[in-house]
């Protein structure tokens, strides 16, 4: 009985080592298990002891996550790191808008620092301004009953400002969380596959990609921002896109073949002009003049075979734009900032006035004011993040039983699943033997009466 009893322990830790490895190398596991830093707790400042003043009219959001969208995938002669450009209608809106680049006539965009260079990781930082540091699986956060309840977010301070929320996306939104994160930290209306589908939008049995694709998701967002601006109170309109998902992205109709035999090149064309479309609708509307539109990729592309010949110097960050803001950034030189900046920023891209212009380990980037990434450099604050933070345990609360136990009923889920489908292949090729016996011995009596 003992030993069994000493097995529990046990297990938990290797079952921990092994989510928390999953995507990083011996030494960022051994950096994030037993190494600590105070980098977080000195640097964190807490937007709940910050005075945010918002304007009399509030202005409206609408933000949107670009699936694995990077910068990177403008030409050489924009700042990117491909010889033809893959998404110029993002690197237009980009340059004509603010991406704090201080108009030198090259793309910049945000560094995903470690925490946040996966979906979730990214949302969480992009709207808390901290990285989703956990001691579990990167997606077993749908696994808790809450998403790090010490924590005050873009989502939570625009809930407490009036701000109706939605959330859509085209795939299912349990999955890493996301639907737990949105409808704790803001009360957002989750609008995902599932409930598009209850909505009579498509076939029950429809699924494509991760779920439906993004021209369905445009549309239905062009639905919601109607419904939103009728109502009278500001709103919050978040979309997720997920065509340009990783390996080589979903070809839907609308896509082209300007790079032939490269899909993942004309999956982001496609993508590029999409959300240029979406933008130029939203021009047309009443409600455009008081609202501001976020666009920035979640986090850089996992497809490896994609960027292998993106040199090992160039610096990859996430496409970034700011539409229809109405301040303007007091520095017009190029700035060097991470995801974490996006949620000030955000900010005061609605007219907030950020008391000391910090949330979170973000700076506002319309501000004079030196992020993180300037005052420290890109590679200490990296190497800080990659290590053990106990306030990021503290804020966290993550309940490792609870993940341990959705993580056994998905194996075992998993397992179920493919024992029928091996009993449904195995029933097919009895059919099959059966229907082509019986075909034989049709055959030979055709012949046997003629």
């Amino acid at each position: 009985m003992r030993r069994i009893l000493f097995l529990f322990p046990l297990l938990f830790l290797l079952l921990s080592i092994r989510d928390s490895w999953q995507g990083i190398g011996l030494r960022d596991f051994l950096l994030s298990q037993f190494t600590h830093s105070d980098f977080i707790d000195r640097n964190y400042v807490d937007p709940r002891s910050v005075e945010l003043r918002f304007p009399e009219k509030k202005r409206n959001l609408i933000y949107i996550y670009m699936e694995s969208t990077e910068m990177s995938f403008s030409d050489e002669a924009h700042g990117g790191a491909f010889p033809m450009n893959c998404i110029p209608e993002l690197t237009e809106l980009a340059e004509e808008n603010e991406d704090f680049s201080g108009g030198d006539g090259k793309l910049n965009g945000a560094y995903s620092m470690p925490g946040s260079t996966w979906t979730m990781g990214a949302i969480f930082a992009m709207s808390s301004g901290l990285p989703l540091k956990i001691s579990i699986d990167k997606n077993a956060m749908d696994s808790q009953k809450s998403f790090f309840p010490g924590v005050q977010t873009l989502g939570d301070i625009l809930k407490e400002e009036g701000y109706e929320q939605s959330f859509l996306l085209g795939s299912v939104g349990y999955f890493g969380g996301r639907r737990l994160y949105f409808q704790s930290h803001g009360d957002y209306a989750v609008k995902d596959y599932s409930y598009w589908k209850r909505q009579g939008k498509f076939r029950p049995d429809y699924w494509v990609n991760w779920g439906f694709e993004d021209e369905k998701l445009y549309s239905y967002a062009k639905e919601e921002l109607s419904r939103l601006s009728r109502d009278g109170r500001p709103f919050n309109l978040t979309l997720l896109t997920v065509d340009t998902h990783f390996p080589d992205g979903y070809v839907c109709r609308l896509c082209r073949r300007e790079f032939g035999k490269n899909q993942y090149a004309n999956v982001f064309a496609c993508a590029s002009r999409q959300l240029a479309d979406f933008v130029n609708w939203a021009k047309t509307q009443p409600w455009y003049e008081n609202t501001t539109i976020v666009v920035t990729g979640d986090h850089p592309t996992m497809d490896h075979d994609f960027c292998k010949d993106v040199p090992k110097s160039y610096v990859r960050r996430v496409y970034t734009a700011y539409i229809n803001s109405p301040i303007a950034s007091a520095r017009r030189e190029r700035r060097e900032y991470s995801s974490f900046d996006d949620f000030p920023t955000t900010l005061a891209s609605l007219g907030v006035e950020i008391e000391g212009e910090r949330l979170g380990l973000g700076t506002n980037l319309y501000s004079d004011q030196p992020t993180l990434m300037e005052k420290f450099g890109r590679d200490y604050e990296r190497e800080e993040l990659k290590k053990r933070s106990e306030l990021m345990l503290r804020l966290g609360q993550i309940d490792k039983a609870a993940a341990f136990e959705s993580r056994a009923a998905k194996d075992k889920e998993e397992r179920e699943k493919e024992r029928r489908e091996k009993e449904r292949k195995k029933k097919e090729k009895r059919e099959s033997r059966k229907e082509s016996g019986a075909s034989q011995a049709g055959g030979r009596g055709e012949k046997e009466g003629e």
